[in-house]
Parts: C-alpha cells; sequence; structure tokens
C-alpha cells in the first residue's frame, strides 16, 4: 500500500493523459443536472469532485451511493457510473435505472460488467487501469470525472493546470510530507480520531476516515464546521484522552469560520490534550485538496504499520460480499 501511495503523483500525471485521451460522445439533450454513482474507493471520487466543482458547475451534481437513483433522473441528466472493478452491485443497478431513465451515460472502470454493457450498448465509456485497490487509484478516478464535466461544459478547463501544480508540490514536497506524515501517526497511534473539515473539505475529511477504516482497520468519525456547531458540539462533555481531534485547515478559510475552529480548539481543549492541525498547501482548491489526502493517506499506512496490520486486506468486506452472493 505504501508502494501505491507513493506513486499518487505519477498516478496523476497517468490519469491526465488519460483524461485528455478519452473519446466522448454529445449529449442528444441538454443536460440539467449531474449524477455521479459509485460506493467506496470508487466513489469518493466523486464526492471530492463535486466539492471542488460547487462554484463553477453550472448544473447541480449529485453523488450517489445507493442501489437506486433519484426520481427526477431522465434524458436531461448526465450519470456517470463510477466502479473500479465494473462489479459493485449497487452501481450496477443503478446503472440499470439510468439506462431505464434515458440519461446520459457515462461509465468510468478499470473493466467488470460496466465496461462489458457500456460496450455492447455503444455508452460513453473510460477505461483506467486494473488490478489495484480502489482505494489506492483516486487520482485515476477523480481525474476522469473533472474531464467527462468539462467535457459537457459543465465546467471549465482550469482544473488541468491546477492538477498539474498539485503533481509539482506532492513531488517537491515528499519528504516533508512523508515526515508530517510520521508525527501524525505518533500522534494518533492507540487513540479514536475525530476529524473536522471546514465546508468544502468534507470530502477530504471522508476519505481520510475511509483510509483509516480500510488501511489502519480502525473506527473513527467526522463532522463538517460550521454544522457541528449547531449539534456535536454539545456531545464535548467528558474528558477523555483516548480522543485525537484532526482539524483540516487552510489559509482562505472563510474568516467567520477560522474563529468557530479557534473557539471549538478551546472547547476541545477542556477535554483531550490531543488536538492536530493539518494545514493544506497550493494556491487552489484542487492543490490544498489533493495535499491533504496525500498526506492522509501516508498517515493511514504508518498507522497500519504501528499498529502490526496488513493495510491492503479487507476480508470482512470479501466475507460480506460472499454472504450477499448466496442470496
Amino acid at each position: 500500500m505504501k508502494e501505491l501511495v507513493e506513486s499518487f503523483p505519477s498516478q496523476l500525471k497517468e490519469a491526465i493523459e488519460i483524461g485528455r485521451k478519452a473519446s466522448l460522445s454529445a449529449a442528444s439533450h441538454e443536460i440539467k443536472n449531474v449524477v455521479i454513482s459509485g460506493l467506496g474507493g470508487s466513489g469518493i471520487g466523486g464526492t471530492i469532485a463535486a466539492e471542488l466543482t460547487a462554484k463553477e458547475a453550472t448544473v447541480p451534481i449529485l453523488v450517489n451511493k445507493d442501489y437506486f437513483l433519484p426520481a427526477y433522473v431522465n434524458e436531461n441528466s448526465l450519470v456517470i457510473i463510477s466502479s473500479y472493478s465494473g462489479n459493485t452491485e449497487e452501481t450496477l443497478n443503478a446503472m440499470d435505472i439510468a439506462i431505464e431513465r434515458g440519461a446520459k451515460i457515462v461509465c468510468v472502470s478499470s473493466g467488470g460488467k460496466v465496461i462489458d454493457k457500456a460496450q455492447a450498448l455503444g455508452f460513453d465509456h473510460i477505461i483506467i487501469p486494473e488490478g489495484k485497490p480502489p482505494r489506492a487509484c483516486l487520482g485515476y478516478s477523480l481525474t476522469q470525472l473533472f474531464y467527462v464535466l468539462n467535457h459537457f461544459e459543465i465546467i471549465s478547463g482550469g482544473f488541468e493546470a491546477q492538477l498539474e501544480k498539485a503533481i509539482t508540490l506532492l513531488e517537491n514536497d515528499k519528504e516533508d510530507i512523508i515526515q508530517k506524515a510520521e508525527n501524525i501517526t505518533e500522534q494518533l497511534h492507540q487513540k479514536l480520531p475525530i476529524l473536522y473539515a471546514p465546508a468544502g473539505y468534507e470530502g477530504v475529511a471522508v476519505r481520510f476516515r475511509q483510509q483509516l477504516n480500510e488501511n489502519s482497520k480502525i473506527l473513527c468519525w467526522h463532522h463538517v464546521i460550521p454544522e457541528m456547531n449547531h449539534n456535536e458540539l454539545v456531545g464535548w462533555r467528558d474528558e477523555n484522552h483516548d480522543l485525537a481531534v484532526v482539524i483540516f485547515r487552510n489559509d482562505d478559510d472563510y474568516e467567520r469560520v477560522k474563529s468557530r475552529i479557534e473557539i471549538n480548539e478551546g472547547v476541545f481543549a477542556k477535554y483531550t490534550p490531543n488536538i492536530i492541525e493539518l494545514f493544506s498547501k497550493g494556491d487552489s482548491a484542487i492543490e490544498k485538496s489533493l495535499y491533504l489526502i496525500h498526506l492522509c493517506d501516508w498517515v493511514s499506512c504508518f498507522l497500519a504499520d504501528k499498529r502490526g496490520v496488513d493495510a491492503v486486506e479487507v476480508k470482512v468486506i470479501d466475507h460480506l460480499k460472499g454472504e450477499l452472493a448466496k442470496l
């Protein structure tokens, strides 16, 4: 897994080349909404892409993590099917519904039933490299979403330069990122992480939570500021030094959010001494997000080492799929 994390910048480079070469057709109807359907390591790219394009996208973008699609999906919808394996049963069911509704369909996958169906029915599709854990292929899937959205003029092409700058940042800061990740790992070891992110960066927090779950084999939870100030903050009542708070921060966070974070930290400090601030780097939201994601991916691997667990294995998920296959 550490080798896969280390290759993230190279993966992004390869993903850009794949996106540039993608052959996508025009929509036969006006696109009035977008649904990105995918789960787990295949779906998190949709969550992050929707947030990163929210201030620019010309139509609403919904991330769907279910067997079914919203009732409004029809011929004016762009449905992006994202399944790394191509065999995710929930996503395949959603794909069938999109076909029935006459939506414009674009598939992003390494193969499996998704690509078989796309090729048989003549749907647009982008094939990404196979043979890796889905969570280790975020660079491939996330990047393709930008290219698809740009093709249908939902976002501009400015994302490409931002991706390239992010790659340079990650390459140049490699040693510093690893050192920071090792320090963060020491602070999180044998703790229950609680992740807080400013609105617009929830996808980054979700990604870290998922990586801690799958790679480090631990539980944690996340919330968003300012929403958590209207509920979860009240739950901070009992001293517990086994909790470790991780707060994602950016130099351009809204001033009122910065103030909320500082006040929140004063509350947290009454109940746990373990408060970690993770500041992003970069000039754009894409750069900042990819920097934080890469840093936290390293943490999840180092924490797996500290715990003596295999970061790659997901036997309990395999067990779940096996039991479902019997039904």
